[in-house]
């Protein structure tokens, strides 16, 4: 079995800048007053688009959102999460297959939309779009938190960004420079998630557990005793609710996942 590997441990392990910078990360939720220059999110999101794209398919586009009066909007549709509202920097990352269709018209033919891979493709490279994003600006000393939140009231959000259909947004990211310094929290046994051949989850039972005792003393510590809670309690209470029933309905009004 594979020896946990403790995060907050980097002299047992192999390290260098890059990987001290990945695995570094921790949500950041509270910001300075200090401004995030446009250019540097010209940079970031430049980077972003450095990232792997299925197909060269390039399917992922960012909305960056500075009216106050639509922060405030989106603040609240996402759970009243207020850094929605405070950070320096608000961008929306959305999977998009409107530009194909545009490119298809220029090229004379008929797009064929609606499949569900066309779905995992964009939605799969917004992800690695936003990661590159978030690891760039870590490394000039931003920090940031993506936000899920937004698919609280999708139809609400894509209606205030005026997107057409072929787009959806699939989450938001708060960005800029941290006024806070967050404990790591810790992840999952390296055994549980790295599997050699075959799926076998046959000692997963027992290394949960034992992770659950590390998350637990990690909320503990986080919220000065007030929290107790192991990841499996965590995990269990938000999957024995309903989460977002309304996605698919808007998803298919939007042209995904009708084939």
């Amino acid at each position: 079995m594979l020896a946990y590997i403790d995060l907050t441990q980097p002299e047992e392990r192999i390290m260098n800048q890059t990987i001290k910078l990945l695995r570094g990360h921790r949500s950041i939720r509270k910001f300075t007053d200090q401004p995030v220059p446009q250019a540097l999110v010209n940079e970031l999101v430049a980077t972003g688009q450095a990232a792997s794209t299925s197909s060269f398919i390039q399917g992922c586009s960012v909305v960056q959102v500075n009216r106050p009066e639509d922060r405030a909007k989106l603040a609240v549709w996402s759970g009243n999460q207020r850094y929605v509202e405070e950070a320096p920097v608000f961008l929306v990352f959305c999977a998009d297959m409107k530009r194909h269709q545009l490119v298809c018209d220029m090229q004379g033919t008929e797009m064929l939309s609606g499949y569900a891979e066309q779905f995992i493709t964009a939605t799969v490279d917004c992800g690695l779009f936003a990661q590159n994003l978030m690891a760039a600006a870590e490394s000039t000393g931003l920090g940031g938190c993506y936000i899920g939140g937004i698919r609280n009231q999708i139809a609400k959000v894509a209606a205030l960004l005026d997107l057409p259909d072929l787009v959806y947004p699939v989450f938001g990211m708060c960005l800029g420079y941290p006024d806070q310094d967050p404990i790591l929290r810790p992840r999952l046994p390296l055994e549980v998630v790295l599997k050699q051949d075959r799926y076998d989850d046959s000692g997963d039972r027992a290394a949960i557990a034992d992770y659950d005792q590390r998350v637990k003393a990690y909320y503990l510590e986080r919220s000065g005793g007030k929290r107790s809670m192991t990841w499996s309690e965590q995990m269990s209470g938000m999957l024995m609710k309903e989460i977002r029933p309304h996605m698919l309905e808007f998803l298919k009004k939007r042209g995904f996942l009708l084939r």
